[in-house]
């Protein structure tokens, strides 16, 4: 009996690992995502049909293909132990949520788009730019706080100087922070420069030190913040399926570690085996 469960999960690993799988996981999650894509335009009665068929047989398939994954762990509690496996689980059994005329008929079918992020989990790449973004943020979180305090003190002065002149962007703390993002999106932004130079000359001083502040300074940290990111969560990868260079210096130094425990072993041995000797 071992044996056979034994033969029958070293099957569903071959399964698993086998790019032609996973090109095919990938094209199904491709096209279910096509089917929500075509289910919001108008259809005849019987194409709806067609699509309902469809949509049942994806969503059989994503059970087969979850399950021969879960299968092939070597204990069922594994397969929890990753984040995208638990996302893929949780994907996949909402699916099971059937499109009908009941009052579930918009979850399942908001449930359904979601299948596309699915591709995350097998496109290692895209596992990579999500893990470095997750990383990414709480860091970029004190640049973002630093921005808003620039922001606060140049909508607070601007309101003070620019309220007479237009009210209608300069009226208030909160219009004014408004009117801030437009000028750091560089919308039109001159045109409200242009305005108030008519009145304050010098203001285009104002306008030029928040630019720089925002569109250059802080914009460039998080893009450093995301690159640093990027480039760990690169190595980490590295490392953990042993390629590249991160993957060869982890393997360095594991076969180190273990030669260094084997010669302190040894070396233990040898010193036994003297004592006894002279004993």
């Amino acid at each position: 009996m071992t044996t056979t469960v034994t033969d029958w999960r070293d099957h569903f690993i071959a399964i698993r690992s086998n790019k032609i799988f996973e090109m095919v996981v990938i094209s199904i999650i491709i096209f279910s995502a096509l089917l929500v894509g075509a289910s919001t335009y108008n259809i005849s009665p019987n194409w709806l049909g067609v699509m309902t068929v469809l949509d049942i047989s994806v969503t059989i398939f994503f059970l087969i293909e979850i399950s021969i994954r879960m299968a092939a762990e070597r204990r069922f509690l594994n397969f929890f132990k990753s984040g995208w496996n638990i996302f893929d689980f949780l994907i996949v059994t909402a699916s099971l949520i059937p499109i009908d005329e009941s009052e579930m008929v918009l979850l399942a079918r908001l449930l359904r788009i979601f299948r596309i992020l699915r591709l995350i989990s097998f496109i290692p790449e895209l596992r990579i730019l999500m893990n470095a973004l997750a990383t990414a943020i709480p860091r970029m979180g004190y640049v973002v706080l630093l921005m808003f305090i620039i922001f606060y003190i140049y909508a607070a002065v601007g309101s003070f100087l620019f309220e007479s002149i237009n009210s209608v962007l300069w009226g208030d703390l909160s219009i004014s922070l408004l009117t801030l993002f437009r000028i750091a999106t560089f919308e039109d932004w001159t045109d409200v420069m242009y305005e108030t130079m008519e009145v304050y000359p010098f203001s285009w001083i104002y306008y030029l030190t928040f630019i720089f502040l925002t569109a250059f300074v802080f914009l460039n940290m998080m893009i450093g913040i995301v690159l640093d990111t990027m480039q760990s969560e690169h190595e980490k990868f590295n490392r953990e399926e042993g390629i590249g260079e991160a993957g060869e210096v982890h393997w360095i130094k594991e076969n180190s570690i273990q030669m260094n425990e084997r010669m302190e072993r040894m070396e233990a041995m040898l010193i036994q085996v003297t004592k006894q000797k002279k004993g």
